[in-house]
């Protein structure tokens, strides 16, 4: 049982003991190690996965090689491919551990018998991707309306948990600029903050 998904849960929306105990008996953690992937390009995505602890990456790789990171998800957030999950067609992503990871993996035949038991549950999962969509627009607009200076500032305000646990060249990845103008930004923080 995952305290931690029902506990998120009850933030948005209200649960009976009798829904928690269904969803809490539907539902199995269990262990990714760092590096390890849960979907691979050209994979058909079959689940969304909550991190109860740890952090997962959603990324893909260019044509020149690069790994392009689009999403980071630590603990009490979802992460999947949504795209491949709805079509049922091969995802252009991969999905990674960073860390040691411990997570839920919801597949669609639970979703769907814990939306039609539990409609706590899809009202739950309608605000996370409400919530979901918000961040993506906010991330696009920043990309067309800051400098990288000014993204890497606004990100580190706003997730600082991510500067401390995520390496380097991934940040950088996710905030399209290279790790090396990354190293820059930080030592200009390192030396204000002195």
């Amino acid at each position: 049982m995952s305290r931690e998904l029902i506990q998120h849960i009850r933030q948005f929306t209200e649960l009976t003991d009798d829904q928690s105990d269904f969803i809490a008996a539907s539902v199995a953690e269990r262990k990714v190690r760092k590096k390890e992937f849960l979907l691979t390009t050209g994979d058909i995505c079959r689940a969304n996965h909550f991190v109860v602890s740890g952090c997962l990456r959603l990324f893909f790789t260019d044509e020149q090689g690069n790994e392009r990171t689009i999403q980071f998800a630590i603990e009490n957030w979802w992460i999947t491919d949504y795209t491949s999950k709805a079509r049922k067609g091969p995802s252009q992503y991969c999905i990674q551990a960073v860390e040691d990871s411990v997570v839920i993996s919801l597949d669609d035949e639970t979703s769907e018998k814990l939306f039609a038991t539990v409609p706590a549950f899809e009202t739950y999962f309608r605000k996370i991707l409400q919530r979901a969509y918000a961040a993506s627009l906010f991330r696009i607009g920043l990309l067309y309306s800051r400098s990288k200076e000014e993204m890497f500032f606004g990100f580190q305000r706003k997730y600082p948990e991510f500067v401390q646990r995520v390496p380097q060249y991934m940040l950088a990845s996710l905030l399209g600029m290279t790790p090396e103008y990354l190293s820059e930004l930080r030592k200009k923080t390192d030396s204000s903050v002195s």
